[in-house]
């Protein structure tokens, strides 16, 4: 896959389909257009191209939101569309000067001029322009003044529930791994560098790497403990992780917490991957440290059955 910077380092290739969007998460739903997109490309021997943009176009049109949160960092959405199987990936920076773009300057600048649309591929709900304000029929009608086909792909369910990067935000945020994970057709997955914490897990017999996600916009997963994959300098381990504020140990910030299993290895300063496959409790005051070591001791027994 050809990544670009932004839509001036592209040079038009022949027959190119295209698709637009943000893609968070490259979710189920996505990898419906992008296998449609692909079909397509296959069929008139043209090459795909996907559009997105960074920063999300939130973080600009709504600088002061600072509720966004995304399933995705550019690098991690940047991976899933690369095994997705893309020939072309343009992650454009958005800015208040491209918001302003009319669809048809958007149309007509970019995605015939620059891009040189054969075929255009969109979701059902998919909008374009200043202020949102194009949509699949005048793209048809753009089709037919500047020569490409335009492609509307229906609203895909998962057992009749719509997915939408908003529905698995709000399942990971309540605590829904499985929904979550259906709807991505993947583990929802972090990364992050190990930091020192204060070694209390080690004294009770359960080291923990303390993770810090320095992406401040990156969805963190309802508090609570979890059966997880960790992917350490390539080779995935088995693991249970906690989100939370510690209550036991009189915590007051967010940590994240992963107990590698079977691993004793020196990672402080290295960036590790977290999958998470399900969680298994919401996080407990206990009165004592060794009430903390018995349930933690559960909690591992839960979380291989799991992972098994």
């Amino acid at each position: 896959m050809k990544i670009y910077s932004n839509i001036q380092e592209f040079t038009a290739v022949n027959n190119a389909v295209i698709t637009i969007g943000t893609f968070d998460g490259v979710h189920c739903g996505h990898k419906v257009i992008v296998e449609q997109l692909k079909k397509a490309a296959h069929q008139i021997g043209g090459e795909t191209v996907v559009l997105t943009f960074f920063p999300h176009p939130r973080m600009i049109v709504f600088p002061d939101d600072n509720d966004l949160k995304l399933l995705n960092t550019i690098e991690e959405r940047t991976l899933l569309l690369k095994k997705a199987g893309i020939d072309h990936l343009i992650i454009h920076p958005f800015s208040k000067k491209f918001s302003r773009l009319s669809a048809l300057d958007f149309v007509r600048d970019i995605l015939v001029n620059k891009i040189n649309a054969k075929k255009i591929i969109i979701g059902y709900d998919h909008r374009f322009g200043k202020n949102r304000a194009g949509d699949f029929e005048d793209l048809k009608d753009f089709g037919e003044t500047y020569d490409f086909e335009v492609e509307e792909i229906p609203a895909q369910d998962v057992q009749q529930i719509n997915i939408s990067s908003t529905k698995i935000r709000t399942s990971l945020l309540s605590g829904e791994i499985n929904a979550a994970n259906q709807f991505l057709g993947y583990n929802y997955f972090l990364s992050g560098k190990v930091v020192e914490g204060e070694k209390i897990g080690r004294k009770i017999g359960f080291p923990t790497a303390n993770i810090f996600v320095d992406n401040k916009y990156k969805l963190i997963p309802k508090n609570g403990v979890y059966a997880v994959k960790v992917e350490v300098k390539g080779i995935t381990y088995n693991g249970m992780l906690n989100i939370g504020n510690r209550p036991t140990l009189n915590g007051k910030n967010q940590t994240i917490e992963v107990n590698i299993f079977d691993f004793d290895e020196f990672i402080y300063g290295e960036h590790i991957t977290i999958y998470f496959v399900e969680r298994i409790r919401n996080e407990h005051h206990f009165e004592e440290l060794n009430q903390l070591k018995n349930q933690l001791t559960l909690d591992k027994v839960n979380s291989i059955q799991i992972l098994a």
